[in-house]
């Protein structure tokens, strides 16, 4: 590799360039069921970290990508995805390069710029390659690629007796095709394709040497397309599919962040999130959900879909009418004990692959979840108020009433009148609720408790579930099933303050177990019964209290478990960790209450958080560990990220702080006892559509209060503040 001459002296005082170092972060694209998972160079390199690769409905096509030059990785300068989401770049350079012990080529002379897209089921890249040098260059420039199929549960480490076949690589002219035919009958295919056509290739590598003349640029254009049993492969142009990426991110059928506030890094949070969430929405045949998180969790969770959009709802409506049209399409209808299913319950969780084909996991359609059943007709209920759309709640109303009467026949294991939960499918999940580690119901001596478990937050949910279809039944003409479902909640509520209230802890119980004593812990739980409404008026100061103290509250957030109880521990998935979507519903608990301190707090604890994390984006959880001086929040391992019910607090967070309400039904948006934190003078909501009516609001902050400008009505919207 000839290269300007490096003299004898200026070898003697040259510096030579460190060895490249080892990836650090992943960068994630996503579009609809297509996701990838590169390391910091543009890489993917399953060998080095496992969860790397390209992925198409639950399986890796490509678990290597790699580019070398010289038969080495490049020198790393600066990677990152675009704010939006759709383009990765890294910006690469030649280390020193050698011959004969000697530096031939200095490093910096070549910049290699990478772009990668996802779009349609193909990830397209374009290598610039450009000499900074005056003289000629013959460059050594490799594509390495491979692709094992593995179901992403064998990547989060579950063995399988057999595995399909993989074929022969076939190649042809720039292209390369792999392809595996799997257990469950389906060829799945991945098409490797290069243009201008490799110098080489193989099936394991394009070569693309290069010839570059002093101070030019050579582009390779690459894309790697999936294919499932004869889907189309050949891709689009890079420009024609940025060019119509670009127009349906800018289209607004997504998610929109309508927010700006006077702080920038506060902005910064914002923009991250709207941006993430856009990023997670798929589109299915019923709408748009938001699949749950990247990358173990890269699918539809009724749970996870429902709780972001009622995160969102105040702002973009259109993602809870996905999720309700979805999670009704998806609706169980029969009793199946391996699936954990009875009729009318809602899906916990669906999964694509050969492994859910297969059934060797219970999760093509899984349904092991007790809350996602009442969290449906709450959100149900919350989408009729915000938007009056009695067109959509008409046609779901009878998966409304399945949902209902599910709580009343299947949800009651024990006839006690609360909603319990104990699995039936061997392989299902032990624990039901949100937290769904093994060991996060217990009692207060960390004995775990024996089911069937019903948590205090499950009855918040089938009380404020059951008010709302009351709202909804009301709303179609079923006054008697409206009346009967308000006596349904009003008795719910309270058995549930004679079992679960506990003087001794200042809390609700966690849980009662299947003997129907209660696990009195402290736990975050309980934050959720305010924001249902079943809490009793005279034991809300003494909750928000609770969880106001410093037992929860690490400085970074309200912890899921108090630091006192037996099985706290800040590094656990579930028993002391800080989740921001626990602390988004808890906050949530305030929004009509004059007092919103636990709700600023909270706000800004998690933003000052946030500015710690990479991009500003907040984690699906992390350590529950004290906040100390100058240390930042402490990661935990494997937490999802972008994550969407994560993304999607901060809306939420902000929503409970301004105390807003939006009654579309009668044109009125209501703001209860507003409050900011010390980081925000102003908040600007911008095109706010309630129904047929629109507004901007801009919010200061001043001492002891907030003020609220209305600008750019149109409509007849009335806007209501209380202080």
């Amino acid at each position: 590799m000839p290269a300007e001459g490096v003299s004898e002296d200026v070898q003697r005082y040259y510096i030579l360039a460190p060895e490249v170092p080892i990836p650090e972060h992943t960068l994630v694209l996503k579009d609809d069921a297509t996701l990838g998972l590169f390391n910091d160079f543009g890489d993917i390199d399953a060998g080095a970290r496992p969860e790397e690769g390209l992925y198409h409905d639950g399986t890796r096509f490509l678990s290597q990508l790699t580019l070398k030059l010289a038969g080495g990785r490049p020198h790393l300068l600066s990677s990152a995805v675009r704010r939006d989401n759709l383009l990765m770049s890294a910006d690469l350079t030649n280390p020193d390069l050698y011959w004969n012990g000697r530096v031939v080529l200095p490093r910096g002379s070549l910049h290699i710029y990478r772009s990668k897209l996802i779009w349609k089921s193909t990830c397209y890249e374009r290598i610039h390659v450009r000499n900074f040098t005056r003289e000629p260059l013959d460059i050594a420039l490799e594509v390495q690629f491979a692709a094992d199929y593995a179901d992403i549960f064998e990547i989060r480490g579950q063995s399988r007796a057999r595995r399909g076949e993989l074929l022969e690589t076939r190649t042809d002219g720039g292209a390369a095709e792999l392809a595996y035919r799997g257990l469950d009958g389906v060829t799945r295919r991945t098409l490797i394709e290069c243009k201008p056509q490799p110098r080489a290739i193989t099936g394991s590598r394009l070569r693309l040497d290069a010839h570059l003349d002093g101070r030019s640029e050579q582009v390779y254009a690459l894309s790697v397309t999936c294919n499932v049993d004869g889907s189309s492969l050949r891709a689009a142009s890079h420009d024609a599919a940025l060019a119509r990426a670009e127009q349906a991110r800018a289209g607004g059928a997504r998610f929109n962040c309508a927010l700006e506030t006077s702080n920038d890094q506060f902005n910064a949070w914002l923009q991250r999130s709207a941006a993430d969430l856009d990023m997670l929405l798929t589109d299915t045949p019923q709408g748009l959900y938001p699949y749950a998180g990247v990358p173990w969790f890269d699918t539809t969770f009724g749970r996870d879909g429902i709780i972001t959009a009622l995160e969102t709802l105040w702002l973009s409506p259109n993602i809870a009418r996905g999720v309700l049209a979805f999670l009704a399409e998806t609706q169980a209808t029969a009793s199946d004990p391996a699936r954990d299913a009875e009729p009318g319950k809602i899906l916990h969780e669906a999964r694509g692959g050969e492994m859910a084909a297969l059934g060797e996991i219970p999760f093509g359609r899984y349904y092991g979840s007790v809350d996602s059943t009442p969290l449906f007709v709450m959100l149900a209920g919350a989408y009729y108020q915000r938007t009056a759309d009695a067109e959509l709640i008409e046609s779901i109303w009878p998966n409304i009433r399945a949902a209902l009467e599910w709580l009343e026949r299947y949800g009651d294991l024990d006839h006690d009148g609360f909603v319990e939960y104990q699995r039936r499918s061997p392989n299902g999940l032990v624990q039901q609720g949100w937290k769904d580690s093994y060991d996060s119901v217990f009692h207060a001596d960390g004995r775990l408790a024996e089911g069937p478990i019903a948590l205090c937050e499950v009855q918040g949910y089938a009380y404020a579930a059951r008010l709302a279809g009351a709202e909804l039944a009301r709303a179609l003409g079923h006054a008697d099933e409206a009346r009967a479902l308000v006596d349904a909640a009003r008795s719910l509520r309270e058995r549930f303050q004679a079992r679960f209230w506990c003087p001794e802890i200042g809390v609700y119980a966690l849980a009662l177990d299947g003997e129907e004593r209660p696990c009195r812990v402290r736990s975050s739980n309980c934050g959720h019964c305010l924001a249902t409404g079943i809490a009793a008026r005279e034991h809300t100061e003494a909750i928000l209290e609770s969880l106001s103290d410093e037992a929860f509250c690490s400085g970074w957030g309200i912890r899921t478990i108090a630091d006192t109880e037996s099985r706290y521990n800040p590094m656990s998935y579930h028993n002391g960790s800080i989740w921001p979507h626990d602390n988004a519903i808890i906050a949530s608990g305030v929004t009509r209450l004059p007092s919103k301190a636990l709700a600023v707090r909270t706000l800004a604890s998690l933003f000052e958080a946030s500015t710690y994390f990479d991009s500003s984006r907040l984690p699906e959880l992390f350590c529950g560990f004290r906040r100390r001086p100058g240390k930042a929040p402490t990661r935990y391992p494997v937490a999802c990220s972008p994550q969407a019910w994560a993304s999607g607090a901060v809306f939420m967070l902000l929503q409970s702080c301004l105390g807003i309400e939006i009654d579309a039904a009668h044109g009125r948006l209501t703001l209860h006892y507003p409050a900011l934190p010390p980081c925000l003078e102003r908040v600007c909501i911008r095109n706010l559509h309630i129904g047929a009516c629109r507004a901007d609001l801009t919010l200061h902050r001043y001492p002891g209060a907030v003020g609220v400008n209305v600008e750019n009505r149109a409509g007849r919207l009335e806007v209501l503040m209380l202080k």
